[in-house]
Order: C-alpha cells, then sequence, then structure tokens
C-alpha cells in the first residue's frame, strides 16, 4: 500500500456499551484500498453483494443502540480479504465469487496473501480479542452475534428464507431466538439456512464466541429486506427485543 493511503481497517462504534451483546459484522464494507483498484471488476460487480453484505452494517448500528451493544466492523471489502474465514482457507481471498472471476486475486504469492491478512484480518480480529478481554476483566458477561446479509437468488436458486439464523454446536440462544423469530413474526425462518458452519462461513463466532465460551448467534437477513434506511431500522427494531428475551431464555450466560 503506497505510503500516503491511510484508513482505518475496523471500527469500533458504543465501546463502552454496557448491555450483555456485542455485534461484529464482517462484510460492512465494499472499500478496496486505493492500491488494488477494483480487482479488474466493474463499478456493477463492486455494489453488488460478492463485494459485501449489503443493509448489514446499517441493521448492526441499529442494533448497537437498541441494545446498548459494542460493534466492530470491517471497512474493508470481502474481495481484498473475508474477515469471516480462517486464514487457511481456500476462499480466504477469492479468485471467483458466485459466479464472477476477481482478476486481481488470481496467482497471489504467499507474500501478498501475508500483506492483506496484516491489512484488514489481523486487525479486525485483534480488535475483537481486545474488546472481550477487556469486557471479560471487568466481569461484563458478552453473548457475541454477527449480522450479515445474502442475496435472494444464489447461482440461480431462488432463497425463500428472508432471515436465516446460523448456529454450530452452542446453540442455546439461537434456539429461543428462533422459537421467537417464528412466533412473533410471518417471515420464513431458516434455521442454519441458507448457511451452516459446515459451509465455512462461521470462523468468527467459532473463534470468538465458542473457543471463549460465548454464547454465539450469526444472523442472516436477505438483502432485499433491508434495502432503504427505514427497512434496516425496522429489522432492528424486530430483532433487539427478541434478542434480549431469546438471551433470557438461555440464562443470560
Amino acid at each position: 500500500m503506497p505510503a500516503n493511503e491511510t484508513f482505518e481497517p475496523v471500527t469500533i462504534v458504543n465501546e463502552e456499551g454496557s448491555g450483555p451483546f456485542v455485534l461484529v459484522c464482517d462484510h460492512a464494507s465494499n472499500f478496496m484500498p486505493e492500491c488494488y483498484g477494483h480487482l479488474g471488476l466493474s463499478s456493477e460487480a463492486l455494489q453488488a453483494h460478492i463485494s459485501w453484505d449489503p443493509g448489514a452494517l446499517g441493521v448492526s448500528l441499529q442494533l448497537s443502540k437498541l441494545l446498548d451493544a459494542p460493534l466492530i466492523y470491517s471497512n474493508v471489502s470481502r474481495l481484498i480479504i473475508d474477515c469471516n474465514r480462517e486464514t487457511v482457507a481456500p476462499d480466504l481471498i477469492p479468485c471467483r465469487s458466485e459466479l464472477t472471476d476477481i482478476p486481481g486475486n488470481a496467482d497471489l504469492d504467499a507474500d501478498e496473501r501475508e500483506r492483506r491478512i496484516a491489512l484488514s484480518h489481523k486487525p479486525f480480529h485483534d480488535t475483537i480479542d481486545r474488546l472481550i478481554d477487556a469486557r471479560q476483566s471487568k466481569g461484563a458477561s458478552s453473548a457475541l452475534v454477527s449480522v450479515h446479509s445474502y442475496t435472494p437468488i444464489y447461482k440461480g436458486e431462488t432463497r425463500p428464507w428472508e432471515i436465516g439464523l446460523i448456529y454450530g454446536d452452542d446453540a442455546s440462544l439461537a434456539k429461543p431466538a428462533l422459537q421467537l423469530l417464528k412466533n412473533r413474526t410471518s417471515y420464513t425462518v431458516g434455521d442454519n439456512e441458507p448457511y451452516s458452519p459446515a459451509d465455512g462461513v462461521y470462523y468468527t463466532l467459532q473463534r470468538h464466541g465458542e473457543a471463549r465460551g460465548l454464547v454465539p448467534l450469526m444472523i442472516e437477513i436477505r438483502n432485499d429486506e433491508i434495502a432503504t434506511p427505514d427497512a434496516e431500522a425496522a429489522w432492528a427494531a424486530t430483532l433487539a427485543p427478541i434478542l434480549k428475551d431469546a438471551l433470557a431464555q438461555a440464562g443470560g450466560k
């Protein structure tokens, strides 16, 4: 990266939030550092889901206010490096995303791979660690919730769910949240749909949630549901009380 190009790879909002949740948004931004150009992609591709999770940051910011929760989000496009993947994952820096080839990611050497990890992936996860460490030192409990969005059509297949909850071995927050969503809304709710941890999408929650004994939950909202600021706010207003009540049912641990 040129010496005159500076940006913050990660942002914390409401760092001292006293609520029981910590929010993360891995794919909040489609920003690409100037030195990478557009990775050979069109402006349309840079706005599409392959570059980021449209609407996810807006929902996360609203939830941060409603839950008095700290929020950590990445400021770099997942096409530069995907913060929700292990550093050894084949799609950490994708050469192809959905049906689109990424020319600027082809044939990267080990040095460039490490450069990108240092650019965005490491700062993002180090920031999460520091925040959780600080909360634990104060005796604060932390349920870790990540917020994502997904495309209505994936490789030609239509997704019927407006929202899906993704969870791994610890379903203590997910199960009551699933039931509350079904009871309180008319949405078709995905249970480990449209993804599950088996798809390799659970890295952040496994690393900072399950591995540390924190209650984890991944929220996936179909991005046509959160295409405007008003829609983002409405979804946050729906989800905030559900998360609170689900955590209470989970024992508030």
